[in-house]
């Protein structure tokens, strides 16, 4: 059975992102919110991103710097209520 997983970004991004890419080899529904902050470029994190891009995880983000697909804060915490299991980094 596919479980909804939702992992929130803020503080430990390199952390976050390399558990969701994990989250999705046991064949979950991976969906990524970045929030507050912007996420940087750097190997590992675009890595990262791109993985979950092939492995059609969603990423959103409520900050404008992000170039993610964009939910206010108010449509994250309407969406988290779907989810199996939400993680917070």
């Amino acid at each position: 059975m596919v479980k909804k997983v939702a992992v929130l970004v803020r503080d430990r991004q390199h952390e976050a992102l390399r558990v969701s890419v994990g989250l999705t080899l046991e064949d979950n529904a991976v969906s990524v919110f970045v929030m507050d902050r912007k996420l940087p470029s750097d190997e590992n994190i675009d890595l990262n991103v791109e993985t979950l891009g092939d492995m059609d995880a969603k990423i959103f983000s409520n900050n404008p710097e992000n170039k993610f697909e964009q939910m206010t804060l108010e449509e994250i915490a309407r969406a988290l209520t779907e989810f199996d299991a939400v993680i917070p980094y």
